[in-house]
């Protein structure tokens, strides 16, 4: 009986000893890190080419008829693989004699081949019937870099692909520097754009993921000379006075007043309700517009988000996500 009771309590104590080894999570993301707002220069490549639609060839569909549709990836042509669309005309080109071609395509992470006949004409150019893409290119807003991981988050949201209105699923890009050169306003029901020039030949960093919270990436050049913030937990945030960082000309940051009206710790990214109450950016802006997404929201001298969405309906009014999340997922690459 003695020996039970002695086993039973090796027994516990092996198993409090296995639960206190046990390894933990640990973030690595700083606590400190340095906030964005600058205007950014961003551009995704497809791992693949993307069928965005179809164009009449000879009074016929010949895309459509061929069994395409619309947010199919091309990946090989001929059984030689394809990545861009630079290596799809080069392959179109040299099969001008047979004019019909076997694509392999995937749909829906399913695998398929379809039989294209292309029209040619005397002097062997080719047309497909389709239209295709194989990157995307835009303008977001930085919202911070980690500065001992070099990890970089902007938009706070993933890049959609218009057409198909899927997440873009991409293979590589990068983030370069652009200007602003002025913006189209908002007015409740249409909101408005920032305007930019780009220079692509200043990249600063290399994007490693498109996700539903953000693009994250690696930056590349040296940091700007700027203080950096503490991250804010979500208890911490709280409805009131608050500010977004963001650029309505060339590359001066700003910081703007607005006032947080609701906070959702359910929602995967629409966690902070906010309006804009500065008065200088409403006259510039009218309200949130497109190009502001990954802005940084700043409180109590912390980084606690960054802008996602704008409210339609009203366009003074937009969403933000938590800091943390985008950190969270920024901290994977790392």
């Amino acid at each position: 009986m003695n020996f039970l009771k002695n086993f039973k309590k090796l027994q516990i104590f092996l198993l409090l000893l296995a639960l206190f080894i046990m390894p933990t999570s640990v973030l690595a993301y700083s606590k400190y890190i340095i906030p964005g707002g600058e205007t950014i220069g961003i551009e995704v490549n497809a791992d693949g080419v993307l069928v965005v639609g179809f164009y009449e060839v000879n009074d016929k569909y010949i895309g459509k008829d061929a069994g395409f549709e619309v947010g199919d990836k091309i990946v090989a042509i001929n059984e030689e693989e394809v990545s861009s669309i630079t290596e799809m005309i080069e392959k179109v080109n040299q099969e001008a004699d047979s004019t019909t071609l076997d694509v392999t395509i995937e749909r829906k992470d399913k695998t398929s081949d379809l039989s294209l006949k292309m029209e040619c004409d005397s002097e062997n150019v080719c047309k497909t019937g389709l239209y295709v893409k194989d990157e995307i290119t835009g303008i977001g807003t930085l919202t911070y870099i980690d500065p001992n991981t070099k990890i970089f988050g902007a938009l706070g949201h993933e890049i959609i692909e218009k057409t198909t209105g899927e997440k873009f699923e991409m293979k590589d890009g990068q983030i370069f520097k652009a200007d602003v050169t002025g913006t189209t306003r908002s007015s409740d029901g249409t909101p408005g754009e920032k305007n930019a020039t780009y220079d692509r030949d200043v990249i600063y960093g290399n994007i490693f993921a498109n996700e539903e919270v953000g693009i994250f990436g690696k930056y590349q050049t040296t940091f700007q000379e700027r203080d950096m913030l503490e991250v804010a937990t979500k208890e911490e945030i709280k409805t009131g006075d608050a500010s977004i960082r963001t650029v309505l000309q060339d590359n001066t940051i700003k910081e703007y007043d607005i006032k947080i009206l609701k906070i959702d710790k359910n929602s995967s990214v629409k966690n902070i309700l906010f309006e804009i109450t500065d008065q200088e950016l409403l006259a510039e802006t009218g309200g949130v517009v497109q190009g502001m997404s990954g802005s940084p929201i700043l409180q109590n001298g912390k980084i606690i988000g960054a802008v996602t969405h704008v409210i339609v309906s009203d366009t003074k009014k937009g969403y933000g996500i938590f800091i943390t999340t985008m950190l969270e997922e920024g901290d994977k690459g790392a």
